[in-house]
């Protein structure tokens, strides 16, 4: 649900969103797609995967790929202790869609 309501917001506001329902089809996006400028994603993903282990790998391949965490449980993120999360936003739910917006255009600057 959250996947849509966000994939819908950022459409409206004109920018080209690619989905990933679970890890899989998120290593797919990042396999076949050559340039990315951002990835939002959640914690925990389904399928036992989380969005720490998708983003390490594709900003190891993509250094200048933006990433936003989102998480019910912002701390598991940070006790994560990677590298990635230190730098990278995280947005704890439930948060406004404006304040995304927000933190898409400071990135994306």
């Amino acid at each position: 649900m959250i996947l849509m309501v966000l994939a819908d917001y950022l459409s409206g506001l004109g920018y080209k969103v690619l989905k990933a329902e679970n890890g899989e089809q998120a290593f797919e996006i990042l396999a076949t797609k050559p340039h990315l400028d951002l990835m939002v994603t959640d914690f925990r993903l389904p399928g036992g995967i989380s969005g720490v282990q998708i983003a390490e790998p594709a900003v190891m391949l993509r250094p200048e790929l933006k990433v936003i965490f989102i998480s019910g449980y912002p701390q598991e993120i940070h006790d994560t202790d990677s590298p990635i999360t230190r730098k990278a936003p995280i947005l704890a739910k439930p948060f406004d869609l404006d304040t995304l917006h927000e933190q898409i255009e400071s990135l994306l600057a």
